[in-house]
């Protein structure tokens, strides 16, 4: 039986999103989607202004448990956490915490003796000083290094570093091949994140470059939207499955208190 899921999604407790999670769900419903997760941005003791409160944790868990009982019927709502590979900054609050699964992502990079949100806006001026090859290079390193932690379930997506179109002039699957054999390694699974297609880059995360390289190695796929509004919601579906099935993938996975399963899409 063929599942539509959608894992990666958020809620205003992140201050950076609209919308209630009844209404994420209602046009989940409405869109045929049968597995869906919420996994914001979880607490950590940096970059307060885009993520919750640890204070907040007990409400955003409270929320989604609730709509897990009030939707049962229906939909399968998932509870989950984005966390923001930082050696340092992550809480094990967080990574120990009672969920269905974790993303971990990466968002910031050391720049000199500073941190560098590299896919935020505010800090594009960045680009103009460094040697970009070097940046993806460090990027995949911390990819690589998120991996083998073994605290995540999936690989958020997985070539955010692009969303600028600042792009290496190396060989992109030669800079993530040994982040991608990590990710196998542990056991971690690759989202397919349209939310690329909204940005400068206009392509999906990851590219079919890496895609296909993923495929090689027998990396399994998820699927989510990264939605931080209700349009969001299955924004580029159609074009993650058509993509990857042109690649081979047939089926996705998800996920129930940590353990996975294989579901065809």
């Amino acid at each position: 039986m063929k599942k539509r899921v959608d894992l990666h999604n958020h809620t205003i407790l992140c201050n950076h999103a609209t919308g209630s999670v009844d209404e994420y769900i209602q046009r989940a419903i409405e869109l045929g989607i049968d597995e869906y997760g919420f996994s914001c941005h979880a607490p950590m003791t940096y970059d307060p202004k885009y993520r919750m409160k640890i204070e907040e944790k007990a409400i955003y868990e409270k929320w989604i448990n609730d709509a897990k009982g009030k939707y049962k019927d229906v939909i399968k709502v998932l509870l989950a956490y984005e966390v923001d590979y930082l050696n340092g900054y992550m809480l094990d609050e967080i990574l120990n915490a009672k969920v269905d699964y974790l993303i971990g992502s990466v968002h910031f990079l050391q720049n000199k003796n500073e941190m560098w949100g590299f896919d935020n806006p505010e800090f594009i001026g960045v680009y103009a000083s460094v040697d970009i090859d070097k940046v993806w290079e460090d990027y995949f390193f911390a990819i690589k290094s998120m991996a083998k932690t073994g605290y995540f379930d999936i690989a958020g997506h997985l070539d955010l570093i692009k969303v600028f179109r600042f792009l290496p002039k190396k060989d992109i699957r030669l800079i993530a091949k040994e982040a991608l054999k990590e990710i196998k390694k542990s056991n971690m699974v690759i989202e397919i994140n349209p939310a690329g297609l909204r940005k400068p880059i206009g392509e999906t995360y990851p590219s079919r470059q890496i895609l296909e390289e993923a495929y090689d190695l027998g990396i399994n796929i998820t699927f989510g939207s990264d939605a931080h509004s209700i349009e969001h919601i299955g924004f580029g579906y159609e074009e993650s499955v058509s993509l990857v099935r042109e690649i081979g993938y047939k089926s996705c996975v998800t996920f129930e208190n940590r353990d996975r399963k294989l579901v065809d899409f």
